[in-house]
């Protein structure tokens, strides 16, 4: 059996955990090395190495590229400074005057993004909600260049049915890029439902630590890869070398994480489902999820992430600081529990007319549940909902005006 014939014939989690063990010809290190050198010598002038300055490749940085490529099931992964940079690197493909989709509901830096890009005139943006089929065959009715999928998407937990989308991209030749955040490679794999890239913020789940911020695209096809890789030198957003092996490190244990993760997840939800001061809990693994059974056909899980829009009887802002075990900060993904306010925190760029278009209210809480023991949590959860609940405002208080400006 040929190296490629073997690693084809393992699982992910095998291939994650073996990635670049053992691989070092110089000392034959078991972990891998860190590269930090800038630049790399040349053996003759007339031959060029596989690495001369580390913004076009580095080992380290390589290393990582090939294992999110082969867990994705793409042919080529781009490791790239952030999440957002990765987004950024997509619009390279779109020419001025080209259409762009996205989701209404997107995460806030993107919305802020893709905005701030359309005003420059850099392309014309269409958003969308994509869960509504008669509003997505309007927007691709324009004829789109590239298309972007959020599913699940963030804060409210809603399904695009990716297969779907992928059949109306066929029709007018465009490009499906999904940005996989929310579920890693571990629980999702759009790639194999037909996208063209895949997108992530790796300083969530991926890395799972909280303690880099970084972000991959990955293709589904060799030439759009190197294209793709090609913009990331030229713009200079090359992930660092030390970036990439923290990530490599933390990769290694996405599998165990996420499964523990997801589990406890559902244990809240369902613990929570009929509180009478919840209005609404968005999580996918919930039967009643509009999204359930799109969910269940694309997704290998439901995810550890949840949000809850509480009644107008619960001070939300109570309920923040009266939670022990969760951590009030923006990100998620890892090895601990947050919980933010979407409106004044991750989603507090876009304008209030477009989270309420979006479905964002000011009583809406995210939460991303990590390692900690899910009746622990639980019970965090109820005794702060106890003192909220007697508080009663029902309001959000705006932290400051000056939130609008920041996005994580």
């Amino acid at each position: 059996m040929s190296d490629a014939q073997h690693t084809d014939a393992l699982r992910p989690e095998t291939l994650i955990a073996t990635a670049g063990v053992a691989d070092d010809p110089a000392f034959n290190s078991v972990s891998p090395p860190i590269h930090l050198s800038a630049n790399y010598a040349w053996r003759d002038p007339l031959e060029k190495p596989q690495y001369d300055y580390a913004r076009s490749g580095n080992p380290s940085r390589t290393q990582l590229e090939d294992a999110l490529a082969q867990l994705e099931g793409g042919a080529r992964g781009v490791v790239v400074s952030s999440g957002m940079a990765a987004l950024d690197l997509l619009l390279n493909l779109v020419d001025p005057g080209e259409v762009v989709i996205a989701p209404h509901d997107c995460y806030g830096g993107t919305h802020r993004l893709l905005t701030a890009r359309a005003k420059r005139s850099q392309f014309e943006l269409v958003y969308a909600n994509q869960t509504d089929p008669e509003e997505l065959a309007k927007a691709f009715a324009r004829k789109p260049k590239l298309v972007l999928v959020e599913t699940p998407s963030n804060p409210l937990l809603r399904i695009t049915d990716i297969r779907a989308v992928v059949e109306l991209a066929k029709e007018c030749g465009a490009i499906v890029a999904a940005d996989n955040t929310f579920l890693s490679p571990a629980l999702q794999r759009p790639l194999d439902l037909g996208c063209d890239i895949v997108v992530h913020s790796t300083t969530k789940f991926i890395n799972g630590h909280s303690d880099v911020v970084g972000g991959a695209v990955v293709a589904r096809d060799q030439a759009l890869g190197d294209d793709l890789a090609w913009w990331a030198n030229c713009t200079g957003v090359s992930g660092a070398p030390f970036d990439s092996f923290m990530t490599l490190r933390g990769l290694r244990t996405l599998f165990p994480r996420i499964e523990r993760q997801q589990a406890t997840a559902g244990e809240i939800v369902t613990h929570l489902e009929n509180d009478a001061r919840i209005e609404n809990i968005y999580f996918p693994g919930l039967k009643s999820h509009p999204g359930h059974e799109t969910a269940k056909a694309q997704q290998k899980g439901f995810g550890s992430m949840f949000s809850i829009e509480f009644a107008e009887g619960v001070d939300v802002i109570e309920l923040l600081r009266q939670l022990n075990l969760f951590t009030i900060a923006e990100s998620l993904g890892g090895f601990e529990s947050l919980v933010c306010t979407p409106a004044t925190m991750t989603h507090a760029a876009m304008t209030p007319e477009a989270r309420e278009t979006a479905g964002i209210s000011d009583r809406l809480v995210r939460f991303s549940i990590g390692l900690e023991h899910a009746e622990d949590l639980v019970r965090d959860i109820e005794q702060a909902l106890d003192v909220a609940g007697k508080a009663g405002a029902g309001k959000v208080a705006y932290l400051s005006k000056g939130t609008a400006s920041k996005c994580a």
